[in-house]
């Protein structure tokens, strides 16, 4: 019997300090761009034209940050989650240089943390990631945990280690590569007249729209990334699982909510930072995604009087409109119908 194939790493397979380095670099590509257009239908002005990315002093549309998270997060499915029943939650998510089509990206993962759970079927890997681009430059580093089955539940546990993870991305460590003149954002163009003097710490704001999931979209949209989850593909297995049925990749609710939030921060120029993230509920084909934020914190970025700084929490909801903003009950459980509670910070043009 040939053992050429890979089945995955389990949670006795990981040890603390482990390195790894995830197979097949990607070359991002003008499809890859249009493919995401397609699936999300994502309508903000700096990543749909070079022009108006010129005025803000990039050489042409970038690739959105959210693209390139999923690129990044893909490479190391295959090693870090492939046996994984939940992906936990993400912190410390730090975006670096600009990344344009062309570009080629790969990561590598540091398991920084283990702690094995109470049933001893299963345990919780925290691991570091860095994407880099092809001269060795970082687009991207963050810190995810995951619950990962054991293979063997014989295998002894290993020594709890349980990282300390940041509450957010401080702003002097955000990366802010856009340089704007007076008088050259076009507000027509971007699609709303709000800047960041706009917006109020405590402000939410309903995006109203929704949009619903196809099963042919979300499988596609996880092809796209190389993320290899079974649970987002499998029918043949995952029918007899938990759910009977397939789950959609957590990334493409971000996504679709990121894609909604135009709706009241069309000015949101791209993300800088992930604080925190969960995925706090399933979604499936059928579910129809609503989204509504939050302003958590409003910042000025040291030495900058063109671009500040907003805390944002974005939560989506499945089949419930948001004009009453479903987040958590009175125990601190979450709402049945809320299945993402994402906590970013984005740059935004000030009043010049």
């Amino acid at each position: 019997m040939s053992v050429k194939t890979n089945p995955g790493n389990f949670f006795e397979d990981f040890r603390l300090g482990q390195e790894i380095v995830h197979a097949t670099p990607r070359t991002v590509t003008e499809g890859d761009v249009a493919l995401y257009t397609s699936l999300y239908g994502s309508r903000f002005a700096l990543t749909s034209s070079t022009p108006f990315a010129q005025t803000l002093g990039l050489e042409r549309a970038p690739i959105d940050s959210l693209l390139v998270f999923h690129i990044v997060f893909g490479k190391t499915v295959p090693d870090i989650s492939l046996n994984a029943i939940a992906n936990l939650g993400y912190a410390g998510g730090r975006f670096g240089v600009t990344v344009y089509p062309g570009d080629t990206l790969s990561t590598t993962s540091t398991v920084i943390g283990l702690r094995q759970n109470k049933d001893g079927k299963t345990g919780v890997v925290y691991v570091h990631s860095v994407g880099v681009n092809q001269r060795n430059e970082i687009v991207l580093e963050y810190t995810r945990w995951v619950m990962v089955r054991k293979r063997d539940l014989n295998a002894p546990a290993p020594e709890t280690v349980v990282p300390t993870l940041p509450e957010s991305v401080p702003v002097t460590d955000l990366t802010v590569p856009y340089r704007l003149q007076p008088g050259q954002y076009d507000l027509a163009r971007a699609g709303s007249s709000y800047l960041w003097e706009d917006y109020e710490v405590g402000e939410k704001i309903d995006h109203v729209d929704g949009v619903t999931i196809e099963e042919a979209e979300h499988m596609q949209a996880t092809r796209l990334y190389q993320n290899t989850a079974r649970v987002h593909f499998n029918l043949h297995v995952e029918k007899e699982g938990r759910f009977g049925r397939r789950i959609v990749y957590g990334g493409h609710i971000i996504s679709l909510a990121r894609a909604l939030s135009f709706n009241g921060l069309a000015n949101a120029l791209s993300i800088a930072a992930i604080n925190s993230g969960r995925h706090t509920n399933p979604s499936f084909a059928g579910d129809t995604i609503y989204a509504w934020s939050e302003i958590l914190d409003k910042m000025e970025i040291p030495g900058r009087a063109d671009i500040g700084a907003l805390r944002v929490r974005t939560v989506a909801a499945k089949d419930r409109s948001c004009h009453d903003f479903p987040y958590q009950n009175a125990d601190g459980t979450y709402d049945p119908a809320v299945v993402l509670d994402f906590d970013y910070t984005v740059l935004m043009p000030r009043r010049m």
